[in-house]
Parts: structure tokens; sequence; C-alpha cells
């Protein structure tokens, strides 16, 4: 019996990458259901948000390479959290993410809508893949099909002992793809945001490329230097101690 994927993104259901994706699962012989955002939902984190009529989730028909697909009208987190509850037919065993417009790396994953949409899935026990092409616009997709396929035969060989990864390539020809290496997160994320100019009913923020000094195994680092990389991730676990000494006394 073949896997079923459930497969969304925060760039809109007509983005390119989700059909590039798609059709990599296809090629991989998952059983996909296509279901993402029906226009541009980035940024969204794990958010539930959905715009409801009557209480209801409301979707119009849309096609992703060649499947019959939903545009939601909702947050890709939004999306997996009822997918895998079967509101787009039988629960996934995947959710799959992307490919995002866009790297997700270093600690800004936490504020990313298709790595929410992953850490969703896993959160509810089932498996999340996000993916990510660095430059904004992307334009390797031969790199991130390439990529993707030999990431997503990874995880799905691997994913009873996962809960979610998160994957980036870099945006430059296949032929100067160095390879796919594990990599931790850096410490911060791949713009810097400044504080500007201040008045009574408005602050100023600017984003620029950081200047701080990269861990050469983080992903940031990695990526700069033409290399993929592949994250693993948790959803939210309870640190230890639960409770601090004498706050329950």
């Amino acid at each position: 019996m073949s896997l079923r994927a459930l497969i969304t993104n925060d760039d809109g259901v007509s983005a390119e990458g989700i059909a590039v994706l798609t059709e990599v699962a296809l090629a991989a012989g998952l059983e996909v259901t296509v279901a993402a955002p029906h226009v541009n939902r980035s940024g969204t984190s794990a958010m539930l948000s959905a715009l409801e009529s009557g209480g209801r989730l409301v979707f119009e028909a849309a096609e992703v390479a060649g499947v019959k697909a939903y545009g939601v009208h909702a947050s890709p987190a939004m999306i997996a959290f009822a997918g895998v509850r079967g509101a787009f037919g039988e629960q996934p065993d995947v959710v799959l993410s992307g490919i995002n417009h866009g790297a997700n790396a270093g600690q800004a994953v936490l504020h990313s809508g298709t790595v929410g949409a992953a850490l969703t899935g896993a959160n509810h026990g089932v498996p999340g893949f996000a993916v990510s092409l660095q430059s904004e616009p992307p334009k390797a997709w031969d790199t991130a099909r390439h990529v993707t396929a030999r990431a997503l035969d990874w995880f799905l060989e691997h994913r009873e002992e996962l809960y979610a990864i998160n994957v980036n390539v870099p945006d430059r020809p296949l032929a100067e793809l160095k390879g796919l290496r594990a990599a931790g997160f850096a410490g911060f994320g791949s713009v810097q945001a400044e504080i500007g100019e201040s008045g009574e009913d408005f602050v100023t923020m600017t984003f620029s490329q950081p200047t701080r000094e990269l861990d050469p195994d983080s992903d940031l680092a990695l990526l700069r230097d033409g290399w993929a990389t592949v994250s693993v991730m948790r959803p939210p676990i309870l640190a230890a101690p639960a409770v601090p000494s004498g706050l329950d006394a």
C-alpha cells in the first residue's frame, strides 16, 4: 500500500515550488493530497488561522502538477492541523511542506509557515518534511528537485524514527552543488532586523544580511558555501524541571 502524503506550503497553491514538490512525491510513489493556502501566507509560523463561514473551513478547487488540489483559506499550519484529522481525505502518513521560495534556516525557522506546517504534523503524530530553496525568487529548480528527491527518500525510510526535518537547498546550478549535509541551526536567521526611527505611533524596522560570524557547521554557513542541509527538528517539548523549585509550594 502506498504511503499517503499531505502536501502544503506557505507561498500559495499556485506557487512553482509546490508543483515541484508534488512531482517529486509522485515520482517517489506516494499517494498525494495537495491542500495549500489560496494566497501567500508566508511568515505565519504554526498559527492556526482560517477564514471561516458558519464554522466551516473554506476552500476552492485548484490543480497542482496535474493533481486535484484544494486552495484553502487558512494558514499552512491550520491546513496540516485539519489534514491530519481527515479534512481532505484519509489521514496522511506524512506531511510535506514547500518547496518554499527562499531559505528557512537558523533560528528564523520559528517564524516560517513552511516549517510550521511540518512541525504541526509532527506535533500530532504525523512526521513532517519541510524544504526550501535559498533565493527569492528562486531559480535552480533542477537542484531543488534533485535534493528534495534524495532527502525525501531518506525521510520516508526513517520516518518512524523522526519528528520533522528541515531541508534547505542553495540556489545554484546542480553542477555546483557540493552535496547534502546534516546541520545544526545558526544562532540567528538569514536576515537581521534593526529598529530605527520611532514616533508616537510608529517604529521603523530595516532588514539586512547578518554580519556576525557563522558556525561553519550551521545550516546558514553550509548553505552559503554551496551545501544543501538537513536539520532534524522536534515539536515543542516540556523543559525539565517543569516548574522552578518553590513555585508550586
